[in-house]
């Protein structure tokens, strides 16, 4: 297994996540609010007590291979956020799409004693085995995006919202369309045997069921550039008349526009879905079908390093009552359009 230890020190870094992260950088310790001029400085210094350094912990972190811009951000953000601690040290496992060479990364951490694994599995029902065994030593798991199919196999799982994304893709559409009845509504989706597109499916069938509008066309990709300008051709194809499209991935919307623009289609409006920087600077430019893209965070596996090391550490989500880390964290998916833009372009991935 192929590692690269990454520690710095906080200040180098601290900002780097700032729009991504909200949820966990404002995270206070169990211990007693500080007081007089001690909670002066703190906040002075725009930090709280959980930014104080700790025990140094040693956090394992493997995901799949960044063969897509989604999954690229997902380890740079995880890498950065761990740079942004002066008492983390992260160690990086080599990206990979094998499954048993995924779950031999997490027995190399198993037996070098780190404290914690943040994990973003390839398989979840794959991995939930070997990360059982990880708790079972000790070590606390962070589960990211992909989830196990055991309660036991983590300590903590950082989601993103598929059924929210098509819920929110759906509602978008219909607050433009909800006036049409006749509305023809099509779908690029990705990769259908995956439950994460089941799922962004079935919310944006419920969003356009709550107008009285329906999924009129659908075709299916594999979220990548050449699989959704083959699907979206296919689909320009066999509907002569759209009103809206909603795809799925802004890695394969990429293919989605290239064979809308071969096509010369331009009487619909389309939603993106992930959340990636050139689709939100095409929503900026204007002038483009591309209207909106609904978020799938890329800083995940960050957040689940910040949830590592409070769950090491024993410290909490500051705004809880509750003295420990939730056992799950879901992220809002939020609609990018025009007039909000600016607020989620920083953050935004590289397709």
């Amino acid at each position: 297994m192929s590692t690269t230890p990454s520690r710095r020190p906080w200040h180098l870094a601290a900002g780097s996540l700032a729009v991504g992260s909200l949820l966990l950088t404002g995270c206070v310790s169990n211990t007693p609010e500080p007081t007089g001029d001690t909670a002066a400085a703190t906040a002075a210094a725009g930090g709280t007590a959980n930014d104080e350094p700790g025990d140094t912990v040693r956090i394992g972190f493997t995901a799949p291979a960044a063969d897509h811009g989604w999954m690229s951000a997902i380890t740079r953000a995880a890498e950065e956020r761990a740079d942004s601690y002066e008492d983390v040290e992260l160690v990086v496992a080599e990206g990979t799409n094998d499954v048993n060479l995924q779950i031999s990364q997490v027995e190399t951490f198993i037996n070098d004693g780190v404290d914690a694994i943040v994990i973003l599995p390839f398989d979840g029902a794959a991995l939930t085995d070997v990360a059982t065994q990880a708790m079972e030593a000790g070590i606390q798991v962070i589960n990211v995006d992909r989830e196990f199919t055991s309660p036991f196999a983590a300590r903590s799982t950082v989601l993103g919202d598929n059924y929210g994304m098509g819920v929110s893709a759906g509602t978008y559409v219909c607050e433009q369309l909800g006036d049409t009845p006749d509305a023809v509504v099509a779908e690029i989706a990705g990769i259908d045997a995956l439950p994460l597109t089941q799922d962004r499916s079935q919310g944006f069938e419920d969003a356009l069921a709550d107008c009285g509008l329906d999924v009129d066309n659908r075709v299916a990709a594999d979220f990548t550039v050449q699989g959704g300008q083959e699907a979206a051709a296919n689909l320009l194809q066999a509907a002569p008349q759209i009103d809206a499209i909603w795809n799925h991935d802004d890695d394969q919307g990429v293919g989605v526009l290239a064979a809308i623009e071969q096509a010369g289609r331009d009487e619909f409006f389309m939603v993106g879905g992930a959340g990636s920087a050139n689709v939100m600077r095409e929503i900026q430019e204007g002038g483009s079908v591309l209207q909106a893209t609904v978020v799938y965070p890329a800083t995940q596996a960050a957040d689940g390093v910040s949830l590592a090391r409070l769950v090491v550490q024993e410290k909490n989500l500051g705004d809880l009552v509750s003295s420990t880390v939730p056992r799950q964290v879901q992220l809002f998916a939020p609609v990018v359009t025009a007039d909000n833009v600016a607020t989620y372009l920083p953050s935004a991935f590289e397709s």
